[in-house]
């Protein structure tokens, strides 16, 4: 018998929860200053493959972290599985696509530790954790409806939409080099980027600026022309976690980088991902849907 479509869904949810706690995970692993806990890959040590009481708590905070990726890794297979076996095949490449990331992001992981913590492998890392958390995302959202249907929106909303996306996977980018460049770098020998941390941090904020003011533009616009709640919501939403993510990042730059903000400001940046590939699933509805050309014809045919 096919896999239910609640199945799918809850099944999609846990496997995008563990995306984005996996991010938060490995964030603990560089402020503790584990990250080379474990100094090599893919085993911990050069004789062993779990850690040793020589590495201590680093090893073990380290070794842990690794060991959840296995976790990752199940939520991925039985999110495939239970998705082949259900009717969704629509929903197939967004499954597939979330298991292959977990070896990509493993073998990055490893390159990550044999170069002592670069800054630029440690920002691919994290970069391509938030683009598995936006699949996963995407994945979870489209198995709670029956398929993807017509946009429920005009061409310039839809093209905002998509720049709004694009401001932030630059804000991400940006801030991976704010981090690359700042105090935490997982271990005390890890190189940085060399780059002014009161500059790039300046830059980081301008652009988060734009981003915040095209939300709320368009969530004015959306307002404005009366546009599907659904878009309504997610726009309003995001622009709270925005807001909500510049507040604590302004306050761990003016106290000098606390370790338990910086975690925050960690989960934050899941948060914005997961909410900006909500704004982009929402302007298409379901399946079900009319396309909006046709929602209007109709409605003046009835009037």
């Amino acid at each position: 018998m096919p896999i239910s479509t609640a199945v799918v869904s809850r099944t999609a949810l846990i496997n995008a929860v563990a995306n984005g706690a996996i991010v938060v995970t490995g964030g603990a692993v560089r402020l503790t200053g584990s990250g080379l806990g474990c100094p090599t890959w893919p085993r911990c040590t050069d004789t062993s493959f779990v850690t040793t009481p020589e590495l201590a708590a680093h090893g073990v905070v380290e070794f842990t972290n690794r060991m959840l990726t296995f976790v990752l890794t199940a939520a991925a297979i039985a999110t495939v599985v239970v998705v082949f076996r259900s009717v969704r095949r629509d929903l197939r490449p967004l499954a597939v696509l979330s298991l292959l990331g977990i070896p990509a992001q493993a073998l990055l992981g490893g390159v990550t530790v044999l170069t002592g913590l670069n800054p630029w492998t440690v920002a691919a890392h994290f970069l391509l954790s938030m683009v598995l958390v936006a699949v996963a995302t995407t994945l979870w959202l489209r198995s709670r409806e029956p398929g993807v249907g017509q946009p429920l929106l005009r061409r310039p909303f839809v093209l905002l939409v998509a720049g709004i996306a694009a401001v932030t996977a630059v804000v991400l980018m940006i801030g991976t080099v704010v981090t690359g460049s700042g105090p935490h770098s997982g271990d005390p020998k890890a190189g940085r980027t060399g780059f002014d941390p009161e500059l790039v941090s300046q830059l980081h904020a301008d652009i988060v600026f734009l981003l915040v003011g095209l939300t709320a533009a368009l969530l004015v616009a959306l307002y404005a022309v009366d546009s599907p709640g659904r878009v309504r919501r997610a726009a309003r939403d995001l622009l709270l976690v925005q807001l909500a993510q510049g507040l604590v990042g302004y306050v761990q730059y003016f106290t000098d980088l606390p370790i338990a903000l910086v975690l925050v400001h960690m989960l934050g940046a899941v948060l914005i991902t997961a909410f900006t590939a909500r704004l982009v699933w929402s302007v298409r509805g379901p399946a079900s849907e009319l396309p909006l050309d046709s929602r209007v014809e109709t409605a003046l045919t009835a009037g």
